[in-house]
């Protein structure tokens, strides 16, 4: 009996009667991170790291949650638990589970590029490696992340030249605070949509941001001009987008490097940034744990996990209702 197995309703670790990231309720579930497909309402008990606390009760309500440090250790019925930084978004973790000297890891999402905002991405020694694959091709290599926050400074200054409001979207836990933090308040205010609004709120008790005000009803379109809008996808085309006035729209993921994404989001600017690791980061990752076992769960598994049986690693791929940023683009998250 493996340590960990999947089942009907998520990850089990069956000597421990704990699920992790399990996408249907059950007594106790070890949380990853915040995000929707990987956080589901429905448990009667969550385990999380500390700064994923808040981002809990604010997605899911009145629930019953634990925080713990990163690398803390506890044990549930002789399984030894940790929760270890992946870098993905604020709060994200990989779950790590020791039992008789046989260790796994399991990443949820994670990436191994500094954001400014994450607790920067460790590799975790371990016998089986269960790892993400949303953009597990050669063709993914991401950038440096500095030139694409130049990119779009630049882009919001032509824009406030041209007295244009810039309407830049991104997902609303994770991605639109990494946008936030790395934006130029000298070129002009900052407004945001109320989803981004209210988890930005969350996360300032955290990190530093710099200023921002929610747009509302009374707020007029001349008060935009020139200014930057941070929103969640869901609103390109909305009646919610229609009440900016004249606007250039940006949109940053790390999907934007096909350019069939890009048309079909109907962007005027796309800039590839993602909170997933790219091909060399997931590489790099595995190499790091000095794992044996590999095991694909969302994103392109099995070509990821072919390359990898090619190269030494004992890969095989599993099903999961976890999303991958193909899945995101089309996201109000």
């Amino acid at each position: 009996m493996p340590l960990l197995e999947f089942t009907s309703k998520g990850i089990y670790c069956k000597q421990a009667d704990v699920y992790l990231d399990p996408w249907r309720g059950v007594d106790k579930a070890l949380i990853s991170h915040g995000h929707s497909d990987h956080a589901r309402w429905g448990s009667k008990r969550y385990i999380t790291h500390h700064t994923n606390v808040p981002i809990l009760q604010h997605r899911l309500g009145k629930v019953v949650v634990t925080g713990k440090k990163y690398k803390e250790t506890f044990r549930i019925n002789g399984v030894q638990f940790s929760f270890h930084p992946a870098g993905h978004v604020p709060g994200s973790s990989q779950i790590r589970a020791e039992y008789k000297g046989e260790v796994w890891v399991f990443t949820g999402d994670y990436k191994t590029q500094l954001d400014g905002i994450s607790t920067p991405y460790e590799p975790v020694h371990c016998h089986t490696f269960i790892t993400e694959s949303t953009f597990g091709l050669p063709v993914f290599r991401w950038e440096d992340p500095t030139k694409i926050h130049q990119q779009i400074n630049q882009w919001w200054a032509a824009n406030q030249a041209e007295q244009t409001c810039s309407l830049l979207m991104g997902y609303s836990l994770g991605k639109v605070q990494r946008l936030l933090k790395h934006l130029d308040p000298s070129i002009g205010k900052i407004y945001t949509h109320g989803a981004t609004e209210q988890m930005t709120e969350v996360l300032r008790p955290f990190i530093d941001f710099p200023k921002t005000e929610l747009i509302t009803p009374a707020t007029s379109k001349k008060v935009l001009e020139g200014n930057l809008v941070l929103a969640p996808p869901a609103v390109m085309g909305s009646a919610w987008m229609k009440k900016l006035g004249r606007v250039s729209t940006g949109y940053a993921s790390g999907w934007m490097a096909f350019r069939g994404a890009r048309r079909r989001r109907a962007v005027d600017r796309a800039f590839v940034l993602s909170d997933h690791a790219d091909w060399e980061g997931l590489l790099s990752a595995i190499k790091a744990t000095g794992c044996e076992n590999v095991i694909t769960t969302h994103g392109y598994t099995e070509l990821f996990a072919q390359y990898l049986n090619e190269h030494g690693w004992n890969a095989r791929t599993q099903k999961t209702q976890y999303a991958s940023e193909t899945e995101e683009i089309l996201s109000a998250e």
